[in-house]
């Protein structure tokens, strides 16, 4: 589980990079919408595998009590 646990930070880690450049280069032609995108993405996935994680501990916590 310490795999799964690391993974979604650096999905939070990348939405950061990815905001920050987003932003630096938010003035140049054409816009970052890449950047912004993936950004997007990436914290989407961050609050989906931690909701993922939390449903899959608490399933193996139901079990372990039976």
């Amino acid at each position: 589980m310490g795999y799964l646990k690391i993974t979604q930070y650096l999905y939070l880690v990348a939405a950061g990079i990815f905001a920050f450049d987003a932003i630096t280069h938010w003035n140049d032609e054409p816009k970052p919408w890449i950047s912004v995108g993936i950004a997007l993405v990436s914290l989407f996935l961050f609050f989906f595998r931690r909701h993922f994680a939390k449903k899959f501990q608490d399933r193996q916590n139901a079990q372990g009590r039976k």
